[in-house]
């Protein structure tokens, strides 16, 4: 599949989106393959209702031709559609750092056994877990 030295694995279990997001973009800049596990787990600091209302915003943004944007609703693809967002990803240098990231929502079985970075920190006061964001879409 892909090299060991060149593959990171992040466990996004209680880690803040935004921090993870940069984290990941930076590495997949630097020509590393990047895995996110436990993306379900990962939080959005705010008020609950303020961010719920926030995404209902952008999932609605499509229009009425469906045309797009198209915003995600799974939490495997709001993280890597965050990622991809603080990429150039436009730009070929972007793009092929884009599609070193991949994303799932628990751990799979080949990544069980592997050593992970933890990525998060203590959960602030004010948040939401992407998993309970989508039960609100």
């Amino acid at each position: 599949m892909t090299e060991q030295k060149n593959l990171l694995i992040v466990d996004a279990d209680g880690a803040i989106l935004g921090r993870l997001s940069s984290f990941v973009a930076k590495q997949s800049l630097l020509g590393k393959n990047v895995i996110v596990v436990n993306c379900s787990e990962a939080i959005i600091s705010g008020e609950r209702r303020m961010v719920i209302k926030r995404y209902q915003i952008e999932r609605g943004r499509g229009g009425s031709s469906l045309k797009g944007p198209h915003f995600p609703k799974d939490p495997e693809r709001i993280v890597k559609r965050t990622i991809t967002r603080m990429l150039s990803y436009t730009q070929g240098r972007g793009r092929t750092a884009s599609k070193r990231v991949i994303c799932h929502n628990d751990i799979p079985i080949e990544y069980k056994d592997v050593p992970k970075i933890k990525a998060g920190r203590s959960k602030p006061i004010k948040s939401i877990k992407l998993s309970e964001l989508e039960r609100e879409l």
